[in-house]
């Protein structure tokens, strides 16, 4: 579980100047725009309150007979109009700026999460510190313009309620501090509900998260009908609504509990306003206030306790965000995944794993890889072999650079891969993972491209690509062929309604990706389980012809694996055997025990 934050009013002030400075360097006319602003909408209604006080003085004046009052009527009618006017032109304004800022800053400060997330290390992605911290950071990042502009109301909301307090000691000073006394217990409980709250959100992360997954799961189409035959629709709404409730209804309770003094704070209040309201109108009928200080102290009394309550109300709203603040500016923190100086320029003759060993960062569990030694030679047919969890995938993951080893040494051409530019080294790559991606949002041809973004469009590559991967017939079926999007949600411009793709085609579809960035070193786990055995064997003879190129491969099928110059048999972590399809084979060992029967088929 989190750890709720408990902020002193230091730490709030310097978190309220960090989101004013972050807005600033986004947008600074709009933030200096927002202050005057700010200013402008506490003092008006002020100056509003005390022409109308005058206006009514001025009225009892003219009714008395008093003809000199008659032109001040007038005078202070069309001078509150104007204020008037001047308020309504003003919000209107501000009301564009606001909209202008809040674009700004959000589409800022989301790139700057966006492009840190994706940069992080990547042992960071199965850490959960890291994902807690995330989940926090992006809320607030999530609010954060509207954290600004909670801040500038809060700006004009204190500003006001000083200077009606002011305006109030022209009166009476008496007065102004009993009703400066009376908003403070408000102040203290909706602090404290705040920070109550932002406990109780901060401990429920994982309740948020499992909610989340829970509901994306049940909106799935794909997923529907495996819902429905294992009677898990049912389950998965009451575990839903259970989390949902238990987490709803602590929070409900922390609100009962400050009913009570909830209560007395509004009673406080409102007898604060009465009497003021009592003491102005027998200081009127004994003569010694004019008529409009009615109006002026009901109407000054009345924004100032209205001011305090609204700001209280919008400081319990940010509270909890201006704690996330914290939590945004250590995940900024976080370093962002490094690699070497030095530049690869074209495939490595050789790579070697020497020695190497591995576990996960943060975990006690034994090392997945242990005193793992292979040598990869360029042009080179490599297969990886062994049981599911022998640590074939975790081996990838070291071989792309997307972690290190923790003991031993990764070399191409006799340099430590951490000393490699790592971007160099994936431009060398293609590679094809069992969970590969699937662009729902874009079409057959854009999945095919996507492979090399960096490169210009080329129609008769995007070709070839679907060709080498038997792609080409299903594709040529699409309602607008490889224009066609290939997720059924989807529809094009000219009302073309995009096709689901079975999984065999969606990897044919991620074959021709890998096909069409051409790279010099191919990777493929599992790149052809839900293939035809005719179409795989078709596709590893256009792979494997000319060899122009180095292949790493990751199957448990033997037609994929039996071509190779060279099998590792992986076991529980280690290199058990090495060597050719039928010198294991012969040696009849691990590798025959596992593929026997294969073999025999």
């Amino acid at each position: 579980m989190a750890k709720a934050k408990s902020l002193t009013i230091r730490q709030q002030v310097r978190a309220v100047g960090g989101v004013a400075w972050l807005s600033f360097q986004a947008a600074p006319g709009a933030v200096i725009f927002k202050l005057i602003g700010s200013i402008i909408n506490a003092l008006l209604p002020i100056a509003t309150t005390y022409f109308a006080a005058q206006t009514t003085t001025a009225l009892a004046s003219a009714y008395s007979g008093d003809p000199s009052a008659k032109p001040l009527v007038i005078f202070y009618v069309l001078l509150t109009a104007a204020i008037g006017l001047t308020m309504i032109v003003w919000r209107s304004l501000d009301n564009y700026v606001q909209s202008k800022m809040r674009y700004i800053v959000e589409t800022r400060v989301s790139d700057q999460m966006f492009e840190r997330f994706l940069s992080l290390d990547f042992w960071r992605y199965d850490d959960k510190r890291t994902a807690d911290l995330y989940d926090r950071a992006q809320k607030f990042a999530r609010f954060f313009a509207w954290v600004f502009d909670r801040i500038a109301n809060i700006v004009s909301l204190l500003i006001s309620l000083a200077s009606t307090i002011v305006a109030l000691m022209l009166v009476n000073w008496v007065m102004a501090i009993l009703i400066l006394l009376a908003v403070i217990p408000g102040v203290y409980v909706q602090l404290k509900l705040s920070r109550k709250q932002m406990k109780h959100w901060n401990e429920n992360v994982e309740v948020r998260r499992a909610l989340n997954l829970i509901e994306w799961n049940m909106l799935q189409p794909k997923l529907i009908s495996e819902l429905r035959l294992y009677g898990m629709v049912r389950y998965l709404l009451q575990l839903r609504t259970r989390l949902r409730d238990t987490s709803e209804k602590a929070r409900i309770d922390i609100e009962r509990e400050t009913i009570p003094l909830s209560l007395l704070s509004n009673v406080l209040e409102s007898v604060a306003e009465v009497g003021a309201l009592i003491w102005i109108s027998l200081q009127i009928v004994a003569r010694q206030q004019p008529l409009g200080q009615f109006v002026y102290v009901q109407q000054i009394v009345t924004q100032a306790i209205s001011s305090a309550s609204m700001a209280i109300s919008t400081i319990s709203t940010i509270d909890e965000d201006i704690a996330n603040l914290f939590d945004y500016e250590q995940f900024m923190q976080l370093p962002m995944a490094k690699g070497g100086d030095h530049v690869l320029h074209e495939a490595p003759a050789e790579i070697v794993f020497k020695g190497v060993s591995f576990h996960y960062p943060g975990k006690k569990s034994p090392d997945v890889l242990r005193n793992i030694t292979m040598r990869i030679q360029r042009h080179q047919h490599v297969a990886i072999v062994g049981e599911n969890g022998a640590g074939k995938s975790t081996l990838i993951k070291l071989l792309t650079g997307l972690y290190s080893p923790t003991d031993g040494q990764l070399l191409l051409d006799g340099t430590p891969l951490k000393s490699i530019d790592i971007a160099s080294w994936h431009r060398q790559l293609s590679v094809l993972q069992q969970e590969f991606i699937q662009y729902g949002f874009a079409t057959a041809r854009d999945n095919v491209q996507f492979g090399d973004v960096e490169a210009p469009t080329n129609s008769k590559r995007v070709e070839l690509a679907l060709q080498e991967a038997e792609a080409t017939g299903f594709i040529g079926k699409l309602s607008n062929g490889v224009d066609s999007y290939v997720n059924n949600w989807m529809e094009d411009d000219n009302g073309n309604k995009g096709t689901d793709l079975s999984g065999g085609q969606w990897q044919r579809l991620a074959l021709a990706r890998n096909f069409y960035r051409n790279a010099p070193v191919i990777i493929l786990d599992e790149p052809t389980s839900a293939i035809d055995a005719l179409a795989e064997a078709r596709i590893f003879k256009r792979l494997f012809e000319g060899r122009q190129r180095t292949v790493i491969t990751i199957s448990h099928r033997l037609s994929t694996i039996k071509k190779a110059d060279v099998i590792y048999m992986l076991k529980d972590g280690e290199i058990v055997e090495s060597g050719t399809h039928d010198e294991l084979i012969a040696r009849k060992g691990h590798f025959y025990k596992m593929f026997e029967a294969q073999i025999r088929g």
